[in-house]
């Protein structure tokens, strides 16, 4: 894909609105799984499938868990464990906290969380020490959260919408510490971002809170009732819509694939301060697996998916192409089969361990592992153009 055919950053490419039908994390599963199906029968355009390949990738990941967790104490896949990089945990240092506050923290900081690029990094001043992709998305965007970059008083650890609805790109890269010399993937396009989150939630992102709040029955809340509020809520923010695409191997009448990349991973971010606040989160296997190039990259390097032409590995690829949308769903597809073999290795249970803590204590650090130790920029097996809303 040249410079030339690829949507400038922010840029609304038109393409059909899905239906509320695939607004669900049921509807991540279904057609990603339509996909896995094709794969397994050799028709999946540009992949291939190899599942005898798929137990050395459970080994390497239990392993990798038991390493990070050697008492298997493993927390949820979500934002806050980048707010503890490096030692310091730094939303626990904060002198008032409320859960309002932490949806707001969440909400805009994840929204920033798109790939950052090999080049950047971020050096913290408060403790000077310099972090790169997510890491250092997320002390940057925290930093500027409790420095009042996003409120309206331009002091207050919050959210304000009417803050958000007037950020620049300028005001991004100077709290990203972005500019020629340390070159930050899609700044407009993150400022867009929170421009339309300011333009689309009343007053500020924590008022979800209460939303989803009063939801609760029985002081329990449903996970999948987080991501669907999300999707209902914010889906004004997505410059294209939410995270959906069309692929030519799915029979249904509309053609495409859910899935809720960014928003599930907002969605495992807001569980916890939820709890804090009293209310149980239940069922949080019916959130999926997220395919990113973490995920997706563990199950190319070892294997258990390979490229049908090994030279698509040298090519960028838009982040709408067949052969991108094909190795997203087989991403969420295998993950939600790694987890019963990474869960026997460890010796837990589905209720102890559900797929929150594989994400988090393995495949994601074991595909991070795997792509230190084969390319030199640590980054992903394929390259996608990004606008910074993506990944």
């Amino acid at each position: 894909m040249s410079a030339s055919d690829r949507p400038s950053p922010g840029e609304v490419v038109n393409r059909p609105r899905p239906s509320l039908d695939l607004l669900t994390p049921e509807a991540v599963r279904e057609r990603c799984g339509a996909l896995f199906a094709h794969a397994q029968q050799g028709r999946l355009e540009g992949w291939q499938l190899d599942l005898d390949r798929l137990p050395a990738t459970a080994d390497l990941v239990a392993q990798v868990v038991r390493e990070n967790y050697p008492d298997l104490a493993v927390p949820f896949h979500a934002r806050w464990r980048h707010f503890a990089v490096g030692g310091v945990d730094r939303w626990a240092a904060l002198p008032a906290r409320d859960p309002r506050m932490a949806f707001d923290l969440a909400i805009t900081s994840v929204l920033l969380d798109a790939g950052a690029g090999m080049g950047w990094r971020y050096r913290e001043a408060e403790t000077g020490q310099v972090f790169a992709r997510s890491e250092g998305l997320a002390v940057a965007s925290f930093r500027m959260f409790t420095g009042g970059a996003f409120a309206a008083d331009g002091r207050s650890p919050r959210a304000d919408a009417a803050r958000l609805a007037t950020l620049t790109e300028a005001d991004l890269a100077a709290g990203f510490q972005a500019g020629p010399d340390n070159p930050l993937i899609g700044l407009e396009g993150r400022a867009a971002l929170l421009r339309r989150l300011g333009e689309a939630v009343p007053g500020r992102p924590g008022a979800l809170f209460d939303h989803l709040a009063a939801q609760a029955e029985g002081g329990t809340l449903p996970a999948r009732a987080i991501l669907i509020a999300l999707l209902h809520h914010l889906g004004p923010v997505w410059p294209n819509g939410p995270d959906i695409w069309p692929h030519p191997g799915i029979t249904a009448p509309d053609g495409f694939v859910p899935f809720h990349k960014l928003s599930q991973w907002l969605a495992y971010s807001l569980i916890e301060p939820i709890e804090e606040s009293g209310i149980r989160v239940t069922d949080i296997d019916a959130l999926t697996g997220l395919p990113e190039y973490r995920n997706g990259g563990l199950f190319l390097d070892l294997g258990v998916i390979r490229l049908m032409d090994p030279a698509d590995a040298g090519r960028e690829h838009a982040p709408g192409s067949p052969l991108i949308v094909g190795w997203r769903a087989l991403t969420v597809a295998l993950l939600d089969r790694i987890a019963p073999l990474v869960r026997k290795r460890l010796g837990v249970t589905a209720e102890a361990f559900p797929l929150a803590r594989v994400l988090e204590g393995g495949t994601w650090w074991a595909g991070r592992r795997l792509a230190a130790e084969r390319r030199a920029d640590g980054g992903p097996p394929l390259r996608i153009a990004s606008d910074g809303t993506l990944f």
